[in-house]
Protein backbone atom coordinates (compact mmCIF):
# COMPACT_ATOMS: atom_id res chain seq x y z
CA UNK A 1 0.00 0.00 0.00
CA UNK A 2 2.40 2.63 -1.27
CA UNK A 3 -0.36 5.25 -1.23
CA UNK A 4 -0.76 4.93 2.54
CA UNK A 5 2.97 5.39 3.13
CA UNK A 6 2.94 8.43 0.82
CA UNK A 7 0.06 9.94 2.79
CA UNK A 8 2.01 9.36 6.00
CA UNK A 9 5.06 11.14 4.62
CA UNK A 10 2.80 14.07 3.76
CA UNK A 11 1.40 14.17 7.29
CA UNK A 12 4.88 14.23 8.88
CA UNK A 13 5.51 17.57 7.17
CA UNK A 14 2.62 19.20 9.05
CA UNK A 15 3.15 20.16 12.72
CA UNK A 16 0.64 18.33 14.92
CA UNK A 17 1.95 18.10 18.48
CA UNK A 18 -0.82 17.74 21.05
CA UNK A 19 -2.43 21.13 21.80
CA UNK A 20 -0.91 22.48 18.57
CA UNK A 21 -2.96 20.66 15.94
CA UNK A 22 -4.58 23.51 14.01
CA UNK A 23 -2.51 23.08 10.85
CA UNK A 24 -3.19 19.34 10.74
CA UNK A 25 -6.90 19.92 11.38
CA UNK A 26 -7.12 22.38 8.47
CA UNK A 27 -5.21 20.03 6.16
CA UNK A 28 -7.42 17.02 6.93
CA UNK A 29 -10.61 19.07 6.53
CA UNK A 30 -9.56 20.27 3.07
CA UNK A 31 -8.38 16.81 2.05
CA UNK A 32 -11.69 15.21 3.08
CA UNK A 33 -13.62 17.83 1.13
CA UNK A 34 -11.47 17.16 -1.94
CA UNK A 35 -12.55 13.50 -1.69
CA UNK A 36 -16.22 14.52 -1.84
CA UNK A 37 -16.97 14.17 1.87
CA UNK A 38 -19.35 16.18 4.00
CA UNK A 39 -17.12 17.60 6.75
CA UNK A 40 -17.74 19.19 10.15
CA UNK A 41 -15.51 20.09 13.11
CA UNK A 42 -16.78 20.17 16.71
CA UNK A 43 -15.72 22.49 19.52
CA UNK A 44 -12.81 20.29 20.67
CA UNK A 45 -11.39 19.85 17.17
CA UNK A 46 -12.76 16.43 16.17
CA UNK A 47 -13.21 16.11 12.40
CA UNK A 48 -16.21 14.13 11.09
CA UNK A 49 -16.13 13.27 7.37
CA UNK A 50 -18.48 11.00 5.45
CA UNK A 51 -19.97 10.34 2.02
CA UNK A 52 -22.58 7.93 0.65
CA UNK A 53 -24.23 5.53 3.08
CA UNK A 54 -21.40 4.28 5.29
CA UNK A 55 -21.77 1.23 7.50
CA UNK A 56 -18.32 1.39 9.16
CA UNK A 57 -16.64 4.42 10.75
CA UNK A 58 -12.83 4.48 10.73
CA UNK A 59 -11.30 6.40 13.63
CA UNK A 60 -7.84 7.71 14.51
CA UNK A 61 -6.46 10.65 16.49
CA UNK A 62 -4.47 13.26 14.61
CA UNK A 63 -2.26 14.67 17.38
CA UNK A 64 1.11 13.13 18.29
CA UNK A 65 3.54 13.02 21.21
CA UNK A 66 6.41 15.29 20.15
CA UNK A 67 9.75 14.09 21.50
CA UNK A 68 13.24 15.22 20.52
CA UNK A 69 13.22 17.77 17.69
CA UNK A 70 9.58 17.09 16.72
CA UNK A 71 7.46 18.59 15.19
CA UNK A 72 10.37 18.69 12.77
CA UNK A 73 10.29 15.09 11.52
CA UNK A 74 12.87 13.65 9.14
CA UNK A 75 11.66 10.17 8.20
CA UNK A 76 14.27 7.45 7.69
CA UNK A 77 13.53 4.12 6.02
CA UNK A 78 15.84 1.38 7.27
CA UNK A 79 15.70 -2.42 7.45
CA UNK A 80 11.99 -2.55 6.68
CA UNK A 81 11.03 0.12 9.21
CA UNK A 82 10.18 3.82 9.24
CA UNK A 83 11.69 5.89 12.02
CA UNK A 84 12.67 9.52 12.53
CA UNK A 85 15.99 11.26 13.03
CA UNK A 86 16.23 12.56 16.60
CA UNK A 87 12.46 12.72 17.15
CA UNK A 88 9.34 10.68 17.68
CA UNK A 89 7.88 9.46 14.38
CA UNK A 90 4.17 10.08 14.89
CA UNK A 91 3.12 6.73 13.42
CA UNK A 92 0.99 6.73 16.57
CA UNK A 93 -1.56 7.63 15.18
CA UNK A 94 -0.45 9.20 11.89
CA UNK A 95 -0.42 5.83 10.17
CA UNK A 96 -4.09 5.34 11.01
CA UNK A 97 -4.86 8.80 9.61
CA UNK A 98 -2.97 7.90 6.42
CA UNK A 99 -5.10 4.75 5.97
CA UNK A 100 -8.24 6.84 6.45
CA UNK A 101 -7.06 9.34 3.84
CA UNK A 102 -6.71 6.53 1.30
CA UNK A 103 -10.10 5.08 2.27
CA UNK A 104 -11.77 8.47 1.64
CA UNK A 105 -10.08 8.63 -1.75
CA UNK A 106 -10.97 5.07 -2.78
CA UNK A 107 -14.49 4.34 -1.46
CA UNK A 108 -17.90 5.86 -2.19
CA UNK A 109 -19.45 4.86 1.14
CA UNK A 110 -17.10 5.82 3.94
CA UNK A 111 -17.13 7.54 7.32
CA UNK A 112 -14.05 8.84 9.13
CA UNK A 113 -13.65 10.36 12.58
CA UNK A 114 -10.35 12.13 13.25
CA UNK A 115 -10.15 12.90 16.97
CA UNK A 116 -8.07 15.64 18.55
CA UNK A 117 -5.64 15.69 21.51
CA UNK A 118 -5.87 11.99 22.38
CA UNK A 119 -2.35 11.95 23.78
CA UNK A 120 -3.11 14.51 26.50
CA UNK A 121 -6.14 12.96 28.20
CA UNK A 122 -8.31 11.67 25.32
CA UNK A 123 -9.72 15.18 25.03
CA UNK A 124 -11.39 14.65 21.66
CA UNK A 125 -13.14 11.41 22.57
CA UNK A 126 -14.35 12.77 25.90
CA UNK A 127 -15.71 15.93 24.26
CA UNK A 128 -17.14 14.31 21.12
CA UNK A 129 -20.17 16.18 19.74
CA UNK A 130 -20.62 14.53 16.32
CA UNK A 131 -23.39 12.04 15.54
CA UNK A 132 -21.97 9.00 13.78
CA UNK A 133 -23.71 7.49 10.76
CA UNK A 134 -22.40 3.97 11.31
CA UNK A 135 -23.08 1.42 14.04
CA UNK A 136 -19.60 -0.09 13.69
CA UNK A 137 -16.40 1.75 14.67
CA UNK A 138 -12.92 0.52 13.73
CA UNK A 139 -10.22 2.31 15.68
CA UNK A 140 -6.76 2.26 14.03
CA UNK A 141 -4.65 3.13 17.07
CA UNK A 142 -3.46 -0.34 18.09
CA UNK A 143 0.22 -1.23 17.66
CA UNK A 144 0.41 -4.99 16.95
CA UNK A 145 -0.87 -6.46 13.69
CA UNK A 146 -1.84 -9.87 15.15
CA UNK A 147 -4.38 -8.48 17.62
CA UNK A 148 -7.96 -7.28 17.55
CA UNK A 149 -8.35 -5.18 20.67
CA UNK A 150 -11.70 -5.37 22.43
CA UNK A 151 -10.76 -3.85 25.81
CA UNK A 152 -8.44 -1.21 27.30
CA UNK A 153 -7.31 0.35 30.54
CA UNK A 154 -8.89 3.32 32.21
CA UNK A 155 -6.73 6.14 33.49
CA UNK A 156 -6.42 9.23 35.65
CA UNK A 157 -3.97 12.14 35.84
CA UNK A 158 -2.63 13.19 39.25
CA UNK A 159 -1.04 16.61 39.80
CA UNK A 160 1.10 17.56 42.81
CA UNK A 161 1.77 21.27 43.40
CA UNK A 162 3.49 23.34 46.07
CA UNK A 163 5.30 26.65 46.55
CA UNK A 164 8.95 26.95 47.49
CA UNK A 165 10.44 29.99 49.23
CA UNK A 166 14.14 29.14 48.84
CA UNK A 167 17.08 29.36 51.24
CA UNK A 168 20.42 31.02 50.49
CA UNK A 169 23.39 28.62 50.59
CA UNK A 170 27.05 28.83 49.66
CA UNK A 171 28.86 25.77 48.37
CA UNK A 172 30.16 23.75 45.44
CA UNK A 173 27.61 23.83 42.63
CA UNK A 174 27.18 20.96 40.18
CA UNK A 175 25.01 20.22 37.19
CA UNK A 176 23.86 16.60 37.14
CA UNK A 177 22.30 15.15 34.00
CA UNK A 178 20.77 11.69 33.52
CA UNK A 179 20.91 10.36 29.97
CA UNK A 180 20.77 7.22 27.84
CA UNK A 181 17.54 5.63 29.04
CA UNK A 182 14.91 4.33 26.62
CA UNK A 183 11.74 5.93 27.98
CA UNK A 184 8.64 4.73 26.13
CA UNK A 185 4.85 4.53 26.35
CA UNK A 186 3.69 4.57 29.97
CA UNK A 187 1.16 1.79 29.35
CA UNK A 188 2.52 -0.38 26.57
CA UNK A 189 6.14 -0.36 27.80
CA UNK A 190 5.63 -0.24 31.58
CA UNK A 191 5.73 -4.05 31.91
CA UNK A 192 9.40 -4.16 30.89
CA UNK A 193 10.18 -1.86 33.86
CA UNK A 194 12.32 0.70 32.01
CA UNK A 195 14.56 2.79 34.24
CA UNK A 196 13.11 6.15 35.30
CA UNK A 197 15.41 9.13 34.77
CA UNK A 198 13.57 11.03 37.52
CA UNK A 199 14.03 8.36 40.19
CA UNK A 200 17.64 7.78 39.11
CA UNK A 201 18.48 11.48 39.51
CA UNK A 202 16.62 11.86 42.82
CA UNK A 203 18.38 8.80 44.24
CA UNK A 204 21.79 10.10 43.17
CA UNK A 205 21.21 13.52 44.77
CA UNK A 206 19.98 11.97 48.03
CA UNK A 207 22.88 9.53 48.31
CA UNK A 208 25.35 12.43 48.14
CA UNK A 209 23.29 14.65 50.49
CA UNK A 210 22.71 17.26 47.83
CA UNK A 211 20.47 20.33 48.11
CA UNK A 212 18.49 21.15 44.99
CA UNK A 213 18.75 24.53 43.28
CA UNK A 214 16.63 23.34 40.35
CA UNK A 215 15.34 19.98 39.11
CA UNK A 216 13.62 19.11 35.86
CA UNK A 217 12.80 15.58 34.72
CA UNK A 218 10.46 13.88 32.28
CA UNK A 219 8.86 14.88 29.01
CA UNK A 220 5.12 14.03 28.80
CA UNK A 221 2.57 12.71 31.28
CA UNK A 222 2.06 9.54 29.20
CA UNK A 223 5.77 8.91 28.55
CA UNK A 224 8.16 7.06 30.84
CA UNK A 225 10.75 9.74 31.77
CA UNK A 226 13.85 9.51 29.64
CA UNK A 227 15.88 12.60 30.62
CA UNK A 228 16.43 14.56 33.83
CA UNK A 229 18.74 17.39 34.88
CA UNK A 230 19.40 19.27 38.12
CA UNK A 231 21.62 21.97 39.60
CA UNK A 232 22.72 20.95 43.08
CA UNK A 233 24.99 21.98 45.94
CA UNK A 234 26.87 18.93 47.24
CA UNK A 235 28.84 18.89 50.52
CA UNK A 236 31.33 16.49 48.91
CA UNK A 237 32.31 15.71 45.34
CA UNK A 238 29.95 13.07 43.87
CA UNK A 239 31.41 10.12 42.00
CA UNK A 240 30.75 9.29 38.36
CA UNK A 241 28.11 6.63 37.69
CA UNK A 242 26.67 5.03 34.57
CA UNK A 243 24.17 7.26 32.70
CA UNK A 244 25.01 10.25 34.90
CA UNK A 245 27.02 13.26 33.70
CA UNK A 246 28.43 15.55 36.40
CA UNK A 247 29.70 19.06 35.65
CA UNK A 248 31.34 21.16 38.38
CA UNK A 249 30.18 24.77 38.01
CA UNK A 250 32.40 26.20 40.76
CA UNK A 251 31.72 27.63 44.20
CA UNK A 252 28.96 30.16 44.63
CA UNK A 253 25.95 31.44 46.53
CA UNK A 254 22.61 30.02 45.35
CA UNK A 255 19.02 29.80 46.53
CA UNK A 256 18.38 26.15 47.25
CA UNK A 257 14.85 24.86 47.61
CA UNK A 258 13.29 24.82 51.06
CA UNK A 259 11.40 21.76 49.79
CA UNK A 260 14.50 19.92 48.56
CA UNK A 261 14.44 17.25 51.29
CA UNK A 262 10.68 16.57 51.03
CA UNK A 263 10.83 16.57 47.22
CA UNK A 264 13.58 13.94 47.21
CA UNK A 265 11.80 11.88 49.89
CA UNK A 266 8.58 11.85 47.86
CA UNK A 267 10.22 10.77 44.60
CA UNK A 268 12.52 8.19 46.18
CA UNK A 269 9.76 6.68 48.33
CA UNK A 270 7.03 6.52 45.71
CA UNK A 271 6.57 3.21 43.87
CA UNK A 272 6.66 4.05 40.15
CA UNK A 273 5.78 1.39 37.57
CA UNK A 274 3.82 -1.87 37.54
CA UNK A 275 1.55 -2.55 40.54
CA UNK A 276 -0.37 -5.67 39.43
CA UNK A 277 -0.52 -8.14 36.53
CA UNK A 278 -3.56 -9.75 34.92
CA UNK A 279 -2.76 -13.43 34.42
CA UNK A 280 -6.00 -14.06 32.49
CA UNK A 281 -5.32 -11.42 29.83
CA UNK A 282 -1.50 -11.68 30.15
CA UNK A 283 -1.13 -7.91 30.38
CA UNK A 284 -0.21 -5.32 32.98
CA UNK A 285 -3.29 -4.69 35.10
CA UNK A 286 -2.46 -1.61 37.17
CA UNK A 287 0.47 0.80 36.94
CA UNK A 288 1.45 4.37 37.66
CA UNK A 289 3.95 6.53 35.82
CA UNK A 290 5.81 9.22 37.74
CA UNK A 291 6.10 11.21 34.55
CA UNK A 292 7.26 14.75 35.29
CA UNK A 293 9.06 16.29 38.27
CA UNK A 294 10.10 19.95 38.49
CA UNK A 295 11.45 22.08 41.28
CA UNK A 296 12.43 25.54 40.11
CA UNK A 297 11.41 29.18 40.23
CA UNK A 298 9.66 28.79 43.56
CA UNK A 299 7.34 26.02 42.35
CA UNK A 300 7.09 22.27 42.85
CA UNK A 301 5.35 20.24 40.11
CA UNK A 302 4.94 16.46 39.96
CA UNK A 303 2.67 14.85 37.34
CA UNK A 304 1.62 11.19 37.43
CA UNK A 305 -0.55 9.00 35.21
CA UNK A 306 -2.25 5.93 36.67
CA UNK A 307 -3.79 3.16 34.53
CA UNK A 308 -5.77 0.03 35.27
CA UNK A 309 -7.88 -2.50 33.41
CA UNK A 310 -9.94 -2.90 36.59
CA UNK A 311 -12.17 -0.07 37.83
CA UNK A 312 -11.70 -0.92 41.51
CA UNK A 313 -7.91 -0.96 41.24
CA UNK A 314 -7.92 2.30 39.27
CA UNK A 315 -9.91 4.09 41.97
CA UNK A 316 -7.67 2.56 44.65
CA UNK A 317 -4.40 3.67 43.07
CA UNK A 318 -5.83 7.16 42.52
CA UNK A 319 -6.79 7.39 46.20
CA UNK A 320 -3.55 5.90 47.54
CA UNK A 321 -1.34 8.15 45.37
CA UNK A 322 -3.23 11.27 46.36
CA UNK A 323 -2.97 10.30 50.02
CA UNK A 324 0.77 9.73 49.68
CA UNK A 325 1.54 13.11 48.10
CA UNK A 326 -0.93 15.06 50.24
CA UNK A 327 1.53 14.72 53.13
CA UNK A 328 3.94 16.78 51.05
CA UNK A 329 1.89 19.18 48.88
CA UNK A 330 -1.48 20.01 47.33
CA UNK A 331 -2.85 17.21 45.12
CA UNK A 332 -5.66 16.97 42.59
CA UNK A 333 -6.76 14.43 40.00
CA UNK A 334 -8.29 15.01 36.56
CA UNK A 335 -9.24 13.31 33.28
CA UNK A 336 -10.55 10.15 34.94
CA UNK A 337 -11.94 7.60 32.48
CA UNK A 338 -13.16 4.06 33.09
CA UNK A 339 -11.65 0.88 31.62
CA UNK A 340 -13.28 -0.60 28.50
CA UNK A 341 -14.36 -4.06 29.59
CA UNK A 342 -13.35 -6.75 27.03
CA UNK A 343 -16.40 -7.97 25.11
CA UNK A 344 -16.78 -9.73 21.76
CA UNK A 345 -19.35 -8.54 19.19
CA UNK A 346 -20.55 -9.54 15.74
CA UNK A 347 -18.36 -6.80 14.27
CA UNK A 348 -15.24 -7.86 16.19
CA UNK A 349 -15.78 -11.41 14.93
CA UNK A 350 -15.86 -10.09 11.36
CA UNK A 351 -12.68 -8.08 11.90
CA UNK A 352 -10.88 -11.07 13.42
CA UNK A 353 -11.91 -13.25 10.47
CA UNK A 354 -10.42 -10.75 7.99
CA UNK A 355 -7.28 -10.43 10.13
CA UNK A 356 -6.79 -14.20 10.11
CA UNK A 357 -6.87 -14.21 6.30
CA UNK A 358 -3.54 -12.32 6.49
CA UNK A 359 -2.26 -13.82 9.75
CA UNK A 360 -3.75 -17.12 10.96
CA UNK A 361 -2.40 -16.44 14.46
CA UNK A 362 -4.44 -13.27 14.95
CA UNK A 363 -6.54 -13.20 18.12
CA UNK A 364 -8.39 -11.00 20.58
CA UNK A 365 -6.52 -8.74 22.97
CA UNK A 366 -7.04 -6.19 25.74
CA UNK A 367 -4.42 -3.46 26.16
CA UNK A 368 -2.94 -1.65 29.17
CA UNK A 369 -3.46 1.73 27.56
CA UNK A 370 -6.32 4.10 26.84
CA UNK A 371 -8.20 3.71 23.56
CA UNK A 372 -10.76 6.21 22.36
CA UNK A 373 -13.17 3.58 21.10
CA UNK A 374 -13.91 2.60 24.70
CA UNK A 375 -15.03 6.16 25.46
CA UNK A 376 -16.83 6.65 22.14
CA UNK A 377 -18.57 3.30 22.50
CA UNK A 378 -19.91 4.36 25.89
CA UNK A 379 -21.29 7.57 24.35
CA UNK A 380 -23.00 6.04 21.31
CA UNK A 381 -25.70 3.49 22.16
CA UNK A 382 -25.44 0.28 20.14
CA UNK A 383 -22.02 1.08 18.66
CA UNK A 384 -19.82 -2.01 18.13
CA UNK A 385 -16.13 -1.17 18.49
CA UNK A 386 -12.73 -2.78 18.12
CA UNK A 387 -9.19 -1.62 17.42
CA UNK A 388 -6.39 -2.78 15.10
CA UNK A 389 -3.16 -1.29 13.79
CA UNK A 390 0.32 -1.91 12.36
CA UNK A 391 3.38 -2.88 14.38
CA UNK A 392 4.73 0.24 16.10
CA UNK A 393 7.56 -0.08 18.60
CA UNK A 394 8.62 2.39 21.34
CA UNK A 395 5.88 4.97 20.69
CA UNK A 396 6.13 8.29 22.55
CA UNK A 397 9.92 8.20 22.25
CA UNK A 398 12.74 9.06 19.85
CA UNK A 399 13.15 5.31 19.30
CA UNK A 400 9.69 4.96 17.74
CA UNK A 401 9.62 2.81 14.60
CA UNK A 402 6.90 1.36 12.40
CA UNK A 403 7.15 -1.83 10.32
CA UNK A 404 6.42 -1.10 6.65
CA UNK A 405 5.23 -4.62 5.82
CA UNK A 406 2.83 -4.46 8.76
CA UNK A 407 1.34 -1.23 7.41
CA UNK A 408 0.61 -3.05 4.16
CA UNK A 409 -1.09 -5.96 5.97
CA UNK A 410 -3.28 -3.78 8.17
CA UNK A 411 -4.17 -1.50 5.26
CA UNK A 412 -5.47 -4.54 3.38
CA UNK A 413 -7.52 -5.58 6.41
CA UNK A 414 -9.02 -2.09 6.76
CA UNK A 415 -9.91 -1.80 3.08
CA UNK A 416 -11.33 -5.33 2.97
CA UNK A 417 -13.63 -4.45 5.86
CA UNK A 418 -14.79 -1.16 4.31
CA UNK A 419 -15.21 -2.86 0.91
CA UNK A 420 -17.46 -5.51 2.50
CA UNK A 421 -19.99 -2.79 3.38
CA UNK A 422 -20.01 -0.92 0.06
Amino acid sequence: MKEVINHFYELTKIPHCSFETEKMRDFLVEYAKSCGCEVSVDSVGNIHAYKGEPKVCLQSHYDMVCMGVAPHIEVIEQDGYLKAKDSSLGADNGMGCAMMMEAMREFENVECLFTNDEEVGLVGANGLEHNLKSKRLLNLDHEHDTEVTIGCAGGVDIFVRDCDEGIEREGEVYEVEVYGFKGGHSGVDILSNPTSSIKTLASFIKRYNGEIISFKGGERINSIPKYAKARVIFPQTPKDEAHIKITHLGRGKERVSSQSSKFLWAINSFSHGLRSYNTTLNIAQTSINLAIAKLEGGKVEIDLFARSNDEGELRAIEFESMEFFSSFASVLSDNFYLPWEPKKSEFSEEVLEVMRAYNPNANYYAIHAGLECGIIGAKVQGLECCSIGPNIYNPHSTDERCEIGSVERISKVVFDIVRKYQ
